[in-house]
């Protein structure tokens, strides 16, 4: 269930509230055939109101369903202030009720460890997301591709299509995208099916071909660049970047803290072994470029 939508509502925790719990309802009827969700949701609200309805419709699913349930909530760093604090404090209320009358298990999905939140209410006081929600299990990074992981990926398309990869052009891949998953296919996908004469299965993928590829990538600007270049603009993350890129903090600025600085590695903009530096060649092109770009628009031809 991807929660993003209750993100407008920000710190309203009833609007917020109603948009997931009516989301969860559709999910359910959805994917499971299970309509009685969908008539608990007034009786929640009624009974229980915004701050305990997500736990009274949980429990009431889990008494009624005949296994355990496992939740998954996507996009949970979307929700800010209040309504985000609701969310965790139901579910930390209903933990101790599982499996029987709660979810055996709720997966919380987004960049960041849900310890790590910076939560504030609407009085504007920091919550950390420890306090909020102490009953962390585990927390579990995707990480990136090894080598041989992008070898046996471009494998399969071989083994799917017939058409080879020419030497080098692996080792490449890796190299400029240091196995960052969305890169690894992005490339792929730009070489071999946006690229018209390449559609043609009996024509190898030369290096020249995913060079090619991969400044295509960087000028088209697809979605994901999109939202890496957006997170420039947060002020933690412009103070980390600015820092790593050159010393571009302001004279007497206090240095990025290492929260700011786990902050942006979790975004997966930066790397921190064996030392501090922007994640891959490919980020490293487009960050400064974004960074200054307002420059070069205002330098006169």
């Amino acid at each position: 269930m991807n929660v993003e939508p209750a993100q407008s509502a920000r710190g309203n925790v009833e609007a917020g509230m109603r948009t997931i719990i009516s989301g969860i309802a559709g999910e359910a009827r959805y994917y499971l055939g299970d309509g009685r969700l969908r008539e608990w949701v007034p009786e929640v609200f009624s009974e229980l109101g915004p701050h305990g309805a997500l736990q009274g419709l949980l429990s009431r699913w889990s008494e009624e369903s005949p296994r355990p349930i496992v939740l998954l909530l996507d996009e949970v760093d979307s929700l800010v202030g209040d309504t985000l604090i609701s969310l965790l404090r139901q579910i930390r209320a209903g933990y101790a009720k599982r499996p029987d009358a709660f979810p055996q298990t709720v997966l919380l999905c987004g960049v960041r460890d849900v310890r790590d939140y910076r939560i504030h209410n609407g009085d504007n006081q920091v919550i950390t997301g420890g306090s909020a929600f102490n009953i962390k299990s585990e927390s579990l990074r995707l990480g990136n591709f090894n080598q041989e992981d992008v070898a046996v990926l471009y494998a399969q398309h071989t083994e799917e299509t017939g058409q080879i990869f020419e030497a080098g052009v692996i080792d490449y891949i890796f190299a400029q995208t240091a196995g960052q998953p969305w890169l690894v296919n992005a490339l792929g996908y730009e070489a071999c099916f946006r690229t018209k004469a390449n559609r043609d299965r009996t024509r190898p993928i030369t290096l020249m071909a995913m060079m090619d590829a991969r400044e295509q990538l960087i000028e088209r600007r697809d979605t994901h660049i999109d939202q890496l270049v957006d997170k420039l603009k947060e002020p933690r993350v412009h103070k980390v970047i600015g820092e790593l890129l050159g010393g571009d903090v302001a004279f007497g600025a206090i240095p990025p803290s290492e929260d700011d600085q786990l902050y942006v590695r979790d975004l997966g903009l930066i790397r921190t072994r064996p030392q501090i530096e922007i994640s891959n060649p490919i980020y490293r092109e487009i960050i400064p470029r974004a960074l200054s770009w307002p420059i070069q628009t205002r330098i006169a031809q």
